[in-house]
């Protein structure tokens, strides 16, 4: 048994390497996406957003190459839900369905895999302590989980089970650890300096492959970000840009570490949202790679886009009553 482990990491091993330059910033932006504000008790909030994610780049830890055969596009659809449990206490869920392509044009062929269908679900727990470390300031930490609901067995057009990379789902539950710190100010109370760091810390697939075991590398996501409201032509407009930095571990395969996966990126992500009416809102940001490091050769993000809605469902104020 021991034997036949050893020799299927081996053969894993050499697929993966050779037939994909492992990427593992191609998948559903799980960790991208948590983060609606807490609000008063009793309120509802809503997202939809479309996401897509285009890498068209291929790195050498930090060396672009000049290869562009290779090209893979993610499209997520996100459905983010979060529910005030009391004015500090919030549960938020997030749902996804995912198209992924991955594209290699080679000597005048072309080979083409893609998977669609309902991903991982997230569902996370957080906790805002208002002005604990300082006045016009809040803290917020949070608990989850990654929900392992989409599919991990998806195959190619001659039946061939695709890799882990390319897998609607994970097939695997994930810890997920989130923390944010953010002030205002008196002198312009819509100015906002805010940090939150999120952490991933990842499951194993048992069944990989059938008899094989696959565990995504342990993410760690920081961002930090300025922000303010302007009010342009009578519309309330949101702006704020953040720097993200990822590090990803390398994943490993029955146990042994998995070259072209892992690295450090870091980027740009200006962001816009409008307010349509006190309850809806609508919203669009870009990710901009400045700065890429990966392990061995893999493609990596050549920009991302996330567009989407935001409803946003408040209790009704309660009436006053005299005696």
């Amino acid at each position: 048994m021991i034997l036949k482990k050893v020799l299927s990491s081996i053969c894993l091993l050499y697929f993966v390497s050779n037939n994909a330059q492992t990427c593992c910033s191609g998948g559903i932006p799980l960790s991208n996406n948590l983060g609606l504000p807490i609000s008063e008790k009793g309120t509802l909030q809503i997202g939809f957003n479309y996401d897509y994610n285009n890498l068209n780049t291929l790195n050498n830890g930090t060396e672009t190459l000049d290869d562009n055969s290779r090209l893979r596009i993610t499209h997520s659809i996100l459905l983010n839900t979060s529910y005030a449990i009391t004015d500090n206490l919030s549960a938020e869920c997030l749902f996804t369905w995912v198209n992924q392509r991955r594209k290699i044009t080679q000597f005048g062929n072309e080979n083409l895999d893609q998977t669609s269908g309902v991903g991982d679900a997230v569902l996370l727990l957080k906790y805002n302590f208002a002005e604990l470390i300082g006045r016009n300031t809040d803290f917020t930490v949070g608990l989850g989980t990654k929900i392992p609901l989409g599919s991990s067995t998806e195959t190619n057009s001659q039946g061939i089970t695709l890799n882990a990379d390319l897998q609607p789902g994970s097939n695997a539950w994930d810890l997920i650890y989130w923390a944010s710190v953010s002030k205002s100010f008196d002198f312009r109370p819509s100015f906002n300096l805010s940090s939150r760091i999120v952490y991933r810390s990842t499951g194993t697939n048992d069944t990989y492959f059938n008899d094989s075991t696959y565990k995504f590398g342990n993410e760690l996501q920081l961002f930090f970000n300025v922000s303010d409201q302007l009010l342009i032509a009578k519309s309330l407009i949101d702006t704020s840009i953040s720097f993200k930095y990822r590090n990803a571990q390398l994943d490993k395969i029955n146990g042994f570490d998995l070259d072209n996966t892992g690295g450090d990126w870091i980027s740009l992500i200006p962001t816009i949202s409008v307010n349509l009416s006190p309850n809806l809102a609508f919203l669009t940001r870009a990710e901009i790679p400045i700065y890429n490091n990966v392990d061995g050769t893999q493609l990596t993000p050549t920009y991302r886009i996330t567009s989407g809605i935001l409803f946003t469902l408040r209790p009704k104020p309660k009436l006053l009553t005299t005696n």
